[in-house]
């Protein structure tokens, strides 16, 4: 079976790109080149194309991994996204990356793109880890490994704010206009923090580049959405069969996807209302009803569930406990949230429950419970923070800090052990150490940036916590699951 690389020979089941792309130019460096973007901005781009022209094809760059590059770049950046949903399957073609990089091992390319004078946007996929922030300060961590290296030795960037405040400088004094940062990962006014984590690494490495960035430089917030899964074996056997040719990077997702995006381009930007993205002048609130409601239940969802034996999101939303407890946390999450003109959180809530329930899409509960010191701020406290000062019910987002806080002890109720795959692994294994609940409970939420200080005082809040992990921990977290759900 020969390599997918050109337009030719696919079938016309599969849907194909409405444009030429050697006629169209690159505009946009993205930083983070994984499965969400390929089934996310890719796509939206894609679209803008076929619709709108333009120069805005997408330079993908991995900072470590030379994966992409390798599937990618044999392929012409051509790779088949599989949309999979209740009612059928569906693959199309796109063809909006022109070339896929690591910066390992393609640095000169790397920074070429970055300075390129075509180039308008930087966007950014890297997760909550590879930013390098300290949720404390909002500027850099001087302990994240890339910002460590990078203040080190900042003319030789290794990480993400490393090698933007580098290019932005070199822009500068080349007489170039600064490209426009764009945030895609789950953090909360993402713009608002990729700006603060840029200017704070320029205080120690470019002072001269401080008001620059400050005054010159666009970060618009987004808000992004489409559950992708990890890639197995079986997404490329699919892909064969769909469009007859051997895909080294399809991916599958779901069909649903939304992006939400402050209209603050001043360099242009793509037609990406063309795929459907909505232009806001405030994103906050959908970002807020995003990571509170999906992402706040995937992650209670993920850590209950796995604990519980369930592999799978969909075995999660085919055990009626689990089921009822990602519904009343979807309830409790919204009951958080300001009304928003044009959204129906309710209707909202059914929705994620059947994306959820999806039976076509294998998205691991392992895959989605990695990470957790970097997502249980914004997930889980911060909505429990909002419902202690609304006078609301704390027991959710206590079931769902408890699920987290069992998750770190490393094992099983049988005894299984496994991997936190965290950038805290080691202090959090050390906090929970004792996989006793009150002393696992300080340690973990004392933490520094972790838990906000007004939750860790709160005696309500501690003993709900405490409560549902002694459960966990003396009977099992299934049983746990059973007993709240009842």
């Amino acid at each position: 079976m020969t390599r997918l690389s050109s337009l030719d020979t696919l079938p016309d089941t599969v849907r194909q790109p409405a444009y030429d792309p050697a006629a169209h130019g690159t505009g946009i460096v993205h930083i983070g080149l994984g499965a969400f973007h390929k089934a996310h901005q890719a796509v939206y781009t894609d679209d803008a194309l076929a619709v709108s022209g333009g120069d805005w094809r997408i330079a993908g760059v991995s900072l470590r991994s030379t994966e992409p590059a390798r599937e990618l770049t044999p392929q012409n950046g051509l790779y088949s996204v599989i949309e999979r949903s209740a009612t059928g399957t569906q693959a199309r073609i796109i063809a909006s990356l022109a070339e896929a990089l690591c910066l390992q091992t393609d640095r000169a390319a790397v920074l070429v793109a970055l300075t390129a004078p075509q180039t308008h946007i930087v966007s950014i996929t890297v997760t909550e880890k590879g930013y390098g922030l300290d949720r404390a300060t909002g500027g850099c961590d001087p302990n994240h490994a890339a910002i460590r290296a990078d203040l080190s030795d900042p003319a030789n960037p290794q990480g993400l704010a490393g090698l933007l405040v580098w290019a932005l400088g070199q822009r500068r004094s080349r007489g170039l206009p600064p490209f426009t940062v764009l945030s895609c990962d789950n953090l909360p006014e993402n713009g608002k923090l990729t700006r603060n984590l840029l200017i704070d690494f320029a205080r120690h490495t470019a002072p001269d580049l401080v008001d620059h960035i400050t005054h010159d430089v666009a970060f618009p917030a987004t808000m992004v959405d489409r559950i992708t899964p990890a890639r197995g074996p079986a997404t490329l056997t699919l892909a064969q069969e769909l469009t007859g040719h051997e895909d080294a990077a399809a991916i599958e997702c779901e069909a649903f996807r939304q992006w939400v995006i402050e209209d603050h381009f001043p360099t242009g930007r793509p037609a990406w209302e063309a795929g459907g993205a909505i232009f806001v002048p405030d994103v906050s609130p959908y970002e807020a009803m995003k990571l509170r409601m999906l992402n706040g239940s995937h992650s209670m969802l993920a850590y209950a569930g796995f604990l519980s034996g369930h592999k799978y999101v969909r075995d999660v939303m085919a055990d009626p406990d689990l089921a009822v407890l990602v519904r009343r946390y979807l309830a409790a999450a919204s009951a958080t949230l300001d009304p928003l003109e044009g959204v129906d959180f309710d209707a909202y809530a059914d929705d994620l429950a059947e994306r959820f329930r999806n039976p076509h899409l294998g998205h691991e509960t392992y895959q989605i419970a990695m990470d957790g010191s970097e997502k249980m701020p914004q997930r889980v406290f911060a909505p429990a923070l909002e419902a202690l000062h609304r006078g609301q019910s704390l027991a959710p987002f206590a079931f769902a800090t408890a699920a987290w806080i069992r998750y770190t002890f490393g094992r099983t109720d049988d005894g299984t052990t496994y991997a936190l795959r965290d950038p805290r692994e080691a202090a959090l294994q050390s906090a929970s150490a004792s996989q006793e609940a009150a002393t696992a409970l300080a340690g973990v939420l004392g933490l520094p940036g972790l838990c906000p200080a007004e939750l860790r005082m709160n005696d309500a809040w501690l003993s709900s916590v405490e409560g549902f992990l002694s459960q966990m921990i003396e009977t099992g977290v299934a049983a746990t699951v059973r007993d709240f759900a009842g």
